[in-house]
């Protein structure tokens, strides 16, 4: 199947994109690596009847760090993640995420803002950037506006950006000494969306105890899911087999899977969320103690 027609835009500067953007509003939807957009096009899911293409606008491709973040441009290729020292290094949980994205042809096209603007209920990075507790920056004509993970991720396919903006920056903070963590996808063939997928962070103070703790679920339901029971279970506790056990337990209550016509039962999402969750706990432990 073929698209439906639409008018084509490719501006150079980011402010002939916003006035693009704030001309034809929700007519008109953001081309950046295509992975997603282009595929719901031709299945005639979405119609716009204007695209602008932002591949051509300059400085929205970069990874750095600086005052405290971790700063993406939202145009950065999950393969400039995948390849960077600094994303392996520092960032585990991120570059695992990455690495269980699609094929390398996707992972060299798709970007970063793409993936987190579309939603899918199985994504992999709506999950770690509530893991991560991240920004995420919303430029307008207007000027900047950062808006947490927490508050970006509104349902399946919907985000907090309006109409006028274009989300050019992800922000995560630097991590703590002591932090480790894991992402562990359940999927029905390598690269597919997650059934089920568990996102874990943690920093641990100098006597072992929990200082910081993120947990998020993705694939499960109609939203990526922070399990914020389970992390305030977490912190300022000493991790042990008990503990962990009783997260894994929170979080199938705090699940509520979707039930999809071919897809596994909602029960078996919630029983395998928890397991999933354990066993990023024990791996994001491991490592913020410096092994693995």
């Amino acid at each position: 199947m073929y698209p439906a027609p639409f008018d084509y835009y490719a501006p150079s500067e980011l402010k002939e994109a916003l006035e693009l953007l704030s001309k034809y509003s929700e007519e008109a939807k953001v081309l950046a690596g295509g992975q997603s957009l282009i595929i719901a096009m031709k299945l005639r899911i979405v119609s716009p009847k204007y695209i602008i293409d932002v591949n051509n606008i300059p400085n929205l491709s970069y990874i750095n760090e600086s005052d405290g973040y971790l700063k993406i441009g939202a145009l950065t290729r999950y393969s400039d993640l995948e390849f960077s020292d600094l994303i392996k290094s520092k960032y585990p949980l991120l570059h695992e995420a990455v690495k269980h994205i699609a094929d390398p042809i996707v992972r060299n096209w798709g970007t970063v803002g793409g993936n987190v603007c579309y939603n899918h209920p199985g994504n992999n990075l709506p999950a770690v950037m509530l893991a991560y507790n991240a920004e995420f920056v919303a430029t307008s004509l207007s000027g900047n506006r950062v808006i947490k993970a927490k508050d970006f991720f509104l349902g399946p396919f919907q985000t907090a950006l309006r109409p006028d903006e274009i989300l050019t920056e992800v922000r995560i903070p630097i991590p703590q000494p002591r932090n480790g963590g894991h992402y562990i996808k359940l999927e029905r063939r390598v690269g597919d969306f997650a059934i089920v997928s568990t996102a874990v962070n943690l920093s641990l103070d100098y006597d072992g105890t929990v200082k910081e703790a993120g947990i998020a679920i993705g694939g499960a339901a109609n939203n990526p899911v922070k399990v914020t029971k389970a992390e305030e279970l977490l912190k300022g506790n000493k991790i042990n087999d008990s503990l962990i056990k009783d997260v894994g337990k929170v979080v199938t209550e705090e699940i509520t899977p979707v039930e999809e016509p071919f897809g596994p039962p909602g029960e078996y999402k919630k029983a395998m969320a928890g397991v999933l969750t354990v066993r990023a706990i024990k791996y994001s432990l491991r490592r913020a103690l410096g092994g693995a």
